[in-house]
């Protein structure tokens, strides 16, 4: 939404992507990113990538959907196969046994 108020190119010029920065959805998008990057690092730390890959693997999902329905986006079916994709990508690895230890014991 944010996008569709600035010229297809920005061209070269450095203040015209700081001004489109901004904007408040912009501005609003880039620190929706900032909190998703800060709570899979959050995950990632606590949990194994067996477990969280499927579980942020849904948010492409999500994304494609919001994109073409609520924002009304043209979805190539290029886009809906990388999706669908990324999705079995993240159910394959999920189904795989975990083989994470639980706690290291430090030797004496």
């Amino acid at each position: 939404m944010g996008t569709k108020r600035f010229p297809e190119t920005l061209a070269a010029d450095p203040m015209a992507y700081l001004r489109s920065m901004l904007d408040p959805f912009i501005a609003l998008g880039i620190v929706m990113l900032i909190v998703a990057l800060l709570a899979r690092l959050a995950l990632l730390s606590i949990a194994d990538l067996s477990f969280v890959l499927p579980m942020t693997a849904v948010g492409y999902v999500v994304a494609a959907l919001t994109g073409r329905f609520v924002l009304h986006e043209t979805v190539t079916p290029q886009r809906w196969l990388a999706v669908a994709l990324i999705f079995g990508g993240a159910a394959l690895v999920s189904s795989t046994p975990q083989s994470t230890t639980g706690e290291t014991e430090k030797p004496q």
